[in-house]
């Protein structure tokens, strides 16, 4: 089992920035993909960043390229989500999830955190 506890999000004027944390514990972090998905009310979940078990490859929502990053301390570990310049429409639960092998599918993680709320005003 995996345990995954987020935090850090919040409400944040459009074109500011938040940063989320997702800290876990259980079996060796290091062996899992780590993502970030949300889930805007009345709309699916959708994928947002994607980090490789050493960090070294990184995957980004088209929406969200060059605004959010996404990254990881094994050390300690958190799985990270940088989000600058935010728009109202990033406005979501956020989740973390892990998987031994996965992508973009929700359906290939094997544990998720609770989410955080994230709410972008105009």
């Amino acid at each position: 089992q995996v345990q995954l506890v987020e935090s850090g999000g919040g409400l944040v004027q459009a074109g500011g920035s938040l940063r989320l944390s997702c800290a876990a514990s259980g079996r060796t972090f290091s062996n899992y993909i780590m993502s970030w998905f949300r889930q805007a009310p009345g709309k699916e979940r959708e994928f947002v960043a994607g980090i490789s078990r050493g960090g070294s490859s990184k995957y980004y929502a088209d929406s969200v390229k060059g605004r959010f990053t996404i990254s990881r301390d094994n050390a300690k570990n958190t799985v990270y989500l940088q989000m600058n310049s935010l728009k109202p429409e990033d406005t979501a639960v956020y989740y973390c999830a892990a998987a031994l092998f996965g992508t973009g599918l929700p359906t290939q993680y094997d544990y998720w955190g609770q989410g955080t709320q994230v709410t972008v005003s105009f």
